[in-house]
């Protein structure tokens, strides 16, 4: 007699909880720490744990020593932590410690901080699994010959990394199951997911084994899991913050940015990431054009008052537009469909969540202005013709020439030597964005196609223009809107039929435009699980717009920790 669906799906997700597999050091697992170590580290800030080490209350190692403790206490459940970096933390702890114990060298503003990585962004010596097991094969990993440029300022800074936080392959997904490490689930409710494609950084910073962490975002892969899990997630104006030693999905999309727990975490931190870099051509002009930092010089908890935001028509409305877009060759009813596809309504609840924001927006001193010409439905098929695709794998050799082990240097050194290829969607070869009705694409480099003007500079201009005018005519200081269409999805339970491969958005036109956005913890679902509010603003006000999040934080202080499981939930199916 067939097994139910049900039944399969719970059995598959007792096994994913059932399992822990943490590729760590030889060393054994670390006791939890006293009642006043964990009274004082919950939840701590960066602020408060420089006051804890001038007072000499603790030292770096005993900091690092307690959240490598969450990571083995939750890890076999949650699986925010891919790899944990354990013997190399605490070396650098030691040596930190060491140096201050002689009053030597000057401490950066992440001295002592316990930070992860996402694993697609390089660390010297250890595997950039990018999620995918295809880097893990014995013999073949792709060891990182050097930091990622961020990696290296966070350093500089005198953070901790504590581990790199697992991911979906390539970072192509908005759920986080991959196929190196597995399912991560949401802190709030393991059996939810955190979003993808930073739902190990998420779960991670949000179950307190980290104090923040880095994201990378492709279509919303900051934001979403930054807004299922009460967090703070910034995507900075791309050019602001370096992506070189990031493995890439799509490099025109790509951007890099911080997840914390406060607005004032993530200003200390972006400011220790933002800046030129000569391996990221796109950062050559961004200290011309980006407010000075410290960001932390723009949080005032009165920033609201008196500013404008406009609500996108388009986003209630669910319109749609296709990840990539669509080159100038797709036609237009080809590309009407296409639209129509990725459709993603806003669902009541979030509707509901949303408004309830606006009114406390609204009590902070805000106008919110609901127009249908702000941003309306011909603003996503605009940005909808902005098309990226011929150009993915460009981005991935480019990775690899820098970033790839000594073996492979491009993709086909990959193919030659390991004797399979990349994925599909690194390659530029998944049918549903190679094959666009009559129209197949062809990869080419940006930089010498005589078609990249109608593909990509061309729409994207026209969409930034359509972007700004409403700010201009409406005398806007940016947008706001929910950041995800949905509230987190329960994936022990089908979603339209199949296993979930959300939550959703429709906030890929912040990539395709590398304008600023932050999201914020906008409130509390009736179940529980935190809604996230998201802001946006004109490219380079970077500061400005961490001022409008602070605020709404001091006004509002939605966040709440979870209260997290040791033990699966589902380890009995009947």
């Amino acid at each position: 007699m067939p097994i139910p669906y049900s039944r399969l799906l719970l059995a598959s997700l007792a096994a994913t909880l059932s399992v822990w597999f943490t590729q760590s050091s030889s060393a054994q697992p670390i006791a939890p720490a006293a009642e006043e170590i964990d009274r004082d580290l919950f939840e701590v800030t960066i602020t408060d744990l420089q006051r804890l080490y001038a007072q000499h209350k603790y030292t770096v190692t005993e900091v690092t020593r307690w959240h490598l403790a969450r990571i083995h206490r939750y890890n076999g459940i949650y699986r925010a932590v891919e790899t944990v970096m354990e013997s190399a933390a605490l070396a650098d702890a030691a040596r930190e410690d060491a140096e201050a114990a002689k009053g030597a060298g000057t401490r950066g503003p992440l001295w002592g901080v316990p930070i992860v990585i996402k694993a697609n962004t390089s660390i010297e010596g250890q595997v950039t699994t990018d999620g995918w097991e295809g880097f893990t094969r014995r013999g073949y990993e792709c060891i990182a010959p050097r930091d990622a440029t961020i990696v290296a300022k966070l350093r500089a800074a005198g953070a901790i990394i504590v581990g790199h936080t697992n991911m979906p392959d390539f970072a192509n997904s908005d759920t986080n199951r991959g196929t190196s490490f597995g399912r991560t689930g949401n802190a709030y409710d393991v059996r939810f997911s955190p979003g993808g494609s930073s739902g190990g950084t998420v779960t991670a910073v949000t179950g307190n084994m980290a104090v923040l962490g880095n994201g990378t975002d492709t279509g919303n892969s900051i934001r979403m899991p930054a807004a299922t899990s009460g967090l703070i997630g910034v995507f900075p104006t791309r050019g602001l913050v370096s992506t070189a030693g990031i493995a890439p999905l799509d490099w025109l999309l790509d951007n890099t940015g911080p997840i914390a727990r406060t607005v004032t975490d993530a200003a200390i931190a972006l400011s220790v990431m933002a800046g030129e870099d000569p391996l990221d051509p796109r950062t050559a002009d961004a200290m011309g054009k980006a407010q000075p930092g410290p960001y932390t010089r723009y949080l005032q908890p009165g920033a609201l008052k008196g500013k404008r935001f406009g609500v996108p028509a388009f986003i209630l409305k669910g319109s749609g537009i296709p990840f990539h877009g669509l080159p100038a060759a797709v036609t237009d009813d080809v590309a009407a469909k296409l639209e129509a596809e990725a459709v993603t309504p806003l669902q009541p609840e979030t509707l509901a969540a949303f408004m309830r924001a606006v009114a406390e927006l609204r009590a902070a001193g805000a106008t919110v202005v609901f127009d249908d010409s702000i941003l309306p439905e011909r603003f996503a098929a605009t940005a909808s013709r902005v098309g990226t695709y011929p150009y993915v794998r460009e981005g991935m050799d480019k990775f690899l020439k820098m970033f790839g082990p000594a073996h492979y240097h491009s993709a086909a050194d990959y193919a030659r030597v390991v004797g399979a290829p990349l994925g599909d969607c690194v390659l530029g070869k998944e049918p549903a964005n190679a094959r666009l009705g009559n129209v197949t694409v062809v990869q080419r480099n940006l930089e010498g196609d005589p078609e990249a003007e109608a593909n990509y500079f061309g729409p994207r201009r026209r969409t930034l223009e359509a972007y700004l005018e409403p700010m201009e005519r409406l005398h806007l200081d940016g947008y706001v809107y929910p950041a995800i269409q949905m509230p987190p999805v329960d994936e022990t339970m089908p979603q339209n039929g199949h296993l979930s491969d959300g939550p959703h958005s429709a906030t890929s036109w912040v990539n395709i435009l590398g304008v600023p956005a932050i999201v914020v913890v906008g409130g509390v679902y009736p179940g529980g699980m935190p809604f996230g509010l998201e802001f946006s603003a004109r490219p380079w006000r970077d500061g400005e717009l961490l001022g409008y999040a602070y605020a709404w934080e001091q006004a509002t202080r939605h966040r709440r920790p979870p209260l997290m499981v040791e033990k699966g939930l589902l380890l009995q199916v009947p």
